[in-house]
């Protein structure tokens, strides 16, 4: 099992982090759905009861996803696993500002296949200490890793120039660009997410590997994706939560269609 705790800063408040994070996975969801591949929402509906982080939340929202696979997993990965074994299922509990999701293979790998983010927002710089309140053992050996969405390299077909920070100044708020190699000492607002990462891989021979893998793929997805919240913030900057709700079940609607049409679309392995 490797367990590491992500720290990504963004000029933003906590407020309007949950905003720009819903907006987000929306407009992710349908860039990453198309040709037989991509997000099935079988369920987004409040919750309660369900206790998060020790019983300190205990009501929010809840969805289920299915992530249909075939090419966006490692190419190892497809020789070993049989026909249709290629599906995760996401949980996702979101008691904001805490958060947990929990991705798994029901159909093939059942329990030797789990990954679990829980995601923490404070209004700080990333200087908080195990705020998932783990035990002085477990904490120990969590790798603490800073992500930097200005000065993190990327990869080139990953990168966009309208979601570049060093670039984006936007309208609304007059954020950004985002310099130095320090950028979040000096602005304000700012706050971190805190995204604690734990994965399981039970197949012998391959476990080391496809966890490293999991991690740099997870860390990956999270450099790319608060680049773009935070460029996209003209366009989600002054909406509701109830416009989300309906953008949700919208976004839900297109999927359903996009998901059997035009070619694979997004984040490859």
């Amino acid at each position: 099992m490797l367990v590491k705790e992500f720290r990504v800063m963004l000029p933003l408040t906590v407020e309007e982090y949950h905003l720009a994070q819903l907006y987000g996975v929306a407009e992710v969801s349908k860039r990453e759905t198309g040709g037989g591949e991509g997000v099935e929402v079988v369920k987004n509906e409040p919750f309660r009861g369900h206790a998060l982080l020790g019983g300190k939340f205990t009501e929010g929202q809840y969805t289920y996803k299915i992530y249909h696979l075939k090419k966006k997993v490692p190419a190892f990965v497809r020789l070993l696993a049989p026909e249709g074994a290629l599906e995760v299922h996401e949980e996702s509990w979101n008691a904001y500002p805490y958060s947990k999701t929990v991705y798994s293979n029901p159909g093939y790998m059942k329990k030797d296949f789990v990954i679990s983010i829980e995601s923490m927002h404070l209004g700080d710089r990333g200087t908080s200490e195990n705020v998932h309140q783990l035990s002085p053992a477990k904490w120990q050996a969590v790798e603490v890793v800073k992500v930097d969405i200005v000065n993190d390299p990327i990869r080139p077909e990953d990168y966009k120039e309208e979601e570049d920070p060093t670039l984006f100044k936007s309208t609304k708020t007059g954020r950004g660009p985002l310099r130095g190699t320090a950028w979040w000492a000096a602005v304000d607002p700012v706050m971190t997410c805190y995204k604690l990462v734990t994965c399981a891989f039970k197949w012998f021979g391959l476990q080391t590997r496809i966890e490293k893998y999991i991690q740099d793929f997870e860390q990956r997805l999270f450099t790319v994706f608060h680049r773009q919240i935070f460029c996209w913030i003209d366009q989600w900057y002054g909406l509701t939560m109830d416009d989300i709700r309906q953008l949700e079940d919208r976004t839900q609607e297109e999927l359903g269609q996009q998901i059997t049409e035009g070619p694979v679309r997004g984040t490859m392995g």
